[in-house]
């Protein structure tokens, strides 16, 4: 056996005279099981929190959408069309329109955005799914349907004959207004349903026909804003971006779950990453009581250095033999704390300890990935913190009687 490494296991299991050096490895023992066992814990609970964020966003979002690059729309043509029907890794597209409109109510105005989905949208994204009153609109029709917060904001019903709905959005061109008819093309409509998906689309989405979003911007039959896709289940991503691309030109962007929502994303990465160095921080605060205990074992055990150096240790053994004691007490520290961290989230995961609101438990997603993130920085302070307190044994200190 490697000696310096059996006689950091010895030190590791016996106990000192000093009740004092012994209290002290306990703290730190415990300052880096507690470490580790939080830093796991609030990495899965920001997981969790990011996974529940963006659950409610991708119900609305296709696995791909082509955007226009220049200007508000595109021409698709027949050949186009015929195009994307053959493309293997595609199921289903949705034809799009998007523009921003004024919403008329009750002598009530809200500026929105109108979505204007043909009759595959319902197969592309699972939008029953967040229609919370009444039901989706029928394409044949002038029937709408709109956010919770519009529908707040406008002290809206559903299915109200009525009062309709009155969208407006400006005519096209150069000049003076002379008159608000000749400045607005206008539709009436009915709502029949409300969603709610989160706040910024619930105050801002208006989902209408493609039939009459058309009609309300005097777009042409084949002039969209973009196209929406559900692709095959397990289809290679990339490759039916470039075979989209292939086909639509470069005068369209593709776009995936991530690109549409980079913002959403790059915030709850960004607090991930603040939290991650927060934590790191109160470890290496943690870490300077193992860096402690190890300084004040050597004093402890000056005599046995001496005896270890007397029939042969080198200073480089000595030092090896508290590097190394060091870091097992780090490694297995933060082996127990993720051990510890792992029976409290699968509790809460299971028991719901932890509740948001009366109904909402806080969400958790245990990922394997920050168990490595966890054990990899447990392990790389616990490293550098028995370095630094192992080039403390010197010749002199070693051959003191």
């Amino acid at each position: 056996m490697n000696f310096p490494l059996y006689i950091a296991k010895r030190y590791i299991a016996s106990k000192s005279t000093n009740n004092a050096i012994n209290f002290i490895t306990y703290i730190a023992v415990i300052g880096v099981i507690l470490g580790a066992a939080s830093l796991f814990i609030v990495l899965s609970g920001f997981a969790g929190l990011k996974d529940f964020t963006l659950k409610f966003s991708s119900v609305v979002d296709p696995d791909l959408k082509a955007e226009t690059i220049i200007g508000k729309s595109f021409i698709l043509t027949n050949e186009q069309v015929l195009k994307l029907n053959d493309i293997e890794e595609v199921v289903l597209y949705s034809k799009i329109i998007e523009e921003r409109i004024i919403v008329a109510f009750e002598n009530k105005n809200y500026i929105a955005n109108i979505k204007g989905v043909d009759a595959q949208f319902q197969n592309v994204v699972a939008i029953d799914s967040v229609i919370d009153l009444g039901s989706w609109f029928d394409q044949k029709s002038n029937q709408i349907v709109v956010g919770w917060g519009i529908a707040h904001n406008l002290s809206m019903g559903v299915l109200d004959y009525s009062k309709t709905v009155n969208i407006y959005v400006p005519k096209p061109g150069k000049g003076q207004i002379t008159s608000t008819k000749s400045a607005f093309n206008s539709v009436r409509t009915l709502n029949v349903g409300i969603f709610s998906i989160n706040e910024e689309l619930n105050d801002s989405y208006v989902f209408s026909s493609i039939d009459l979003a058309q009609r309300l911007l005097n777009y042409k039959t084949n002039q969209i804003s973009g196209i929406e896709f559900k692709l095959e289940e397990g289809a290679d991503e990339t490759l039916a971006k470039q075979k989209i691309q292939t086909v639509l030109g470069n005068t369209v962007v593709i776009k995936n779950r991530a690109q549409l929502n980079d913002a959403l994303y790059k915030m709850l990465n960004t607090e991930n990453l603040a939290v991650y160095l927060i934590f790191t921080l109160v470890l290496i605060i943690a870490f300077f009581n193992i860096i402690g205990s190890l300084i004040m074992m050597m004093l402890d055990k000056k005599k046995s250095l001496n005896t270890l150096f007397n029939i042969g240790a080198t200073v480089k053994d000595i030092r090896k033999i508290f590097f190394l004691q060091g870091s097992l007490m780090s490694v297995f520290g933060g082996l127990i704390g993720l051990g510890v961290a792992l029976i409290i989230t699968v509790l809460q995961k299971t028991f719901n300890l932890v509740m948001i609101t009366a109904s909402l438990a806080y969400p958790i997603t245990i990922k394997t990935e920050n168990f490595f993130i966890v054990f990899f920085t447990i392990s790389v302070l616990g490293i550098i913190a028995s370095k630094i307190a192992s080039v403390r044994i010197t010749k002199s200190l070693v051959q003191t009687s």
